[in-house]
């Protein structure tokens, strides 16, 4: 699930990015064009529901590919994002347009 909020007269948007509670997962990262597909960079939040959180500050007007990483592992994609593209290892990204 994507939250957004735009701050700084639009420039910015604040993403907070949500996976579902039913993962049953150690660790999560949020991988994708905003951190250079880095699979470490990003490391999600649990919430005591058992969900994941970040929140990102990405510039407003652009869309951006990401995915999940499920215990550095499990690639799962959002399946609430705003549309989906292919990828060169046979399967989608989740795209956020802010």
């Amino acid at each position: 699930m994507l939250k957004k909020q735009y701050v700084k007269k639009n420039a910015i948007c604040k993403v907070t990015f949500y996976t579902q509670a039913d993962l049953k997962a150690e660790t999560v990262h949020l991988v994708g064009d905003f951190n250079q597909w880095d699979e470490r960079a990003t490391l999600m939040e649990l919430l005591k529901d058992g969900r994941f959180k970040i929140t990102l500050d990405l510039e407003a007007g652009k869309s951006y590919q990401f995915r999940y990483l499920i215990n550095g592992t499990e690639w799962h994609n959002d399946w609430e994002a705003d549309k989906y593209v292919p990828n060169p290892f046979s399967g989608d990204n989740s795209v956020v347009t802010t």
